[in-house]
């Protein structure tokens, strides 16, 4: 698999793919078996409260200094991006915003949601400057009240929206870790995100509007730690995927992290360079703007298929199910917070290595943010080790990753029939097609990564 994710990578040298692919498939019947065996009350739910933390650690970390300590950390990181996008040298690796933007923010906060829950509300430096200007307004005695204060009806298509557009960066762009091109984006994408809570409201914009908020947060639900009722709570992994999940757009958001994920894997492939291959030539007559116009449109293209394909697969496996239990409405919303373990599972498997060893030159980056010879930090010498992992400890754990997030996602959808169908039968039939689902995605998953 080629680690290209807009930076320069590694090429992990898979092994012989046969046997994973058989043996993954195996894992997950032989799993649905002991699911429908031995999982016979749904389980989630009660676990869903949890226990508090002690007091005194509730206080340090619920603190108003703690998250302004927090808050001007990750304005000051959001101003050094941008800083450092439009301002430092040109060159992706000697600059410190594609390094950050790709590895340090895009895997690394995902790690820190699955681990210790929704910690993007206090790390998000929007957020933090949204919650600054109110502060500064309310001081001055006035009411601080979005522009539109009315109810919201679209659900969390706009951060779908949002999210497709960053995506679209990092897999279509010619150039995506281009500094300049990625401080626009940065740009655009503050004023978004402030734009979005001035009109509609802090919170409201925040759950669906802000694409990196609404991601974040699903893969929070994950986690053993959550907040609720203003305390923070140890509960069981996953307990907070259980239910049904009816909010608008959640599972077109789901499908773009989903099918961007997979599209990353597949535009490595010999087929799709090709293709590209075969539209650069097509074009070649043409200015450099048009030719990279030309493969930008079809990677957009190519990107959309695969949300669409995610959206589609689902949609005909919780039709299947509708049809063999006859249910009286549709089961969409009822199995779609199952695939949320399987995003995370393609997020490790993909960009694992990645994260492990271009995350290192982070220490030297910081160190020389724009990519001047200077050495703030003294860590400008610090030399990553590039090989902290064999190619084949890499596989190991992506079909580790693959396989454990399935099995999550089956047992999550598992629970989610026991509760809805009264009927043992029936709470098995309707996972017939969804461990065909989970089957699918985890074979298409590991041919992806054989592929690259």
């Amino acid at each position: 698999m080629h680690l290209g994710h807009g930076i320069g990578g590694v090429r992990d040298l898979p092994v012989p793919e046969s046997l994973f692919f058989t043996t993954a498939a195996i894992v997950l019947v032989v799993s649905f078996v002991l699911l429908g065996a031995l999982w016979r009350r749904p389980l989630l739910h009660r676990h869903a409260e949890g226990r508090r933390l002690p007091g005194a650690l509730q206080a340090v970390l619920l603190s108003q200094g703690l998250r302004i300590v927090l808050g001007a950390v990750s304005v000051g990181l959001l101003v050094l991006t941008l800083a450092t996008a439009l301002l430092g040298k040109t060159l992706e690796l000697l600059n410190f915003a594609p390094t950050f933007v790709y590895v340090i923010f895009w895997l690394g906060v995902p790690l820190l949601s699955v681990g210790l829950g929704d910690v993007w509300r206090v790390l998000s430096p929007w957020r933090a400057i949204a919650d600054a200007t109110v502060w500064a307004i309310e001081r001055s005695r006035r009411a601080a009240v979005p522009v539109l204060d009315s109810p919201w009806h679209w659900g969390r298509y706009p951060a779908a929206v949002a999210l497709f557009a960053f995506v679209a960066l990092e897999l279509a762009h010619p150039r995506p870790a281009y500094p300049r091109t990625l401080g626009v984006a940065v740009a655009l994408y503050s004023y978004w995100a402030l734009a979005g809570m001035a009109v509609f409201g802090r919170e409201t914009w925040t759950k669906g509007g802000e694409g990196f908020a609404v991601a974040f947060s699903l893969l929070a639900r994950i986690a053993p730690f959550a907040v609720r009722d203003g305390a923070i709570i140890v509960r069981w992994p996953f307990v907070g995927l259980a239910g049904a999940e009816r909010v608008p757009g959640t599972l077109v958001f789901v499908a773009v992290l989903l099918g961007s994920t997979s599209f990353d894997g597949f535009s490595q492939t010999t087929t799709w360079q090709n293709l590209l291959g075969d539209v650069r030539t097509n074009v070649a007559d043409q200015s450099q703007w048009v030719v990279d116009l030309a493969t930008t449109f079809v990677s957009v293209v190519g990107l959309a298929l695969f949300v669409g394909v995610v959206i589609f697969t689902y949609l005909v496996a919780v039709s299947s199910a509708r049809l063999l239990v006859h249910a009286p409405r549709s089961l969409a919303p009822e199995f779609v917070l199952p695939l949320v373990p399987i995003v995370f599972a393609y997020l490790v498997a993909h960009y694992f290595s990645l994260f492990v060893i271009q995350g290192q030159f982070i220490f030297t980056l910081m160190s020389d943010p724009f990519g001047r010879g200077e050495d703030f930090l003294g860590t400008v010498d610090f030399a990553p080790n590039l090989a902290i992992v064999s190619p084949e400890t890499v596989w190991y754990v992506q079909v580790a990753a693959l396989v454990v997030g399935h099995v999550a996602g089956l047992a999550i959808a598992h629970d989610r029939a026991v509760a809805l169908f009264e009927s043992r039968r029936d709470a098995l039939r309707s996972q017939y097609p969804m461990l065909g689902l989970m089957v699918l995605y985890t074979v298409g998953g590991l041919w992806l990564l054989s592929q690259g």
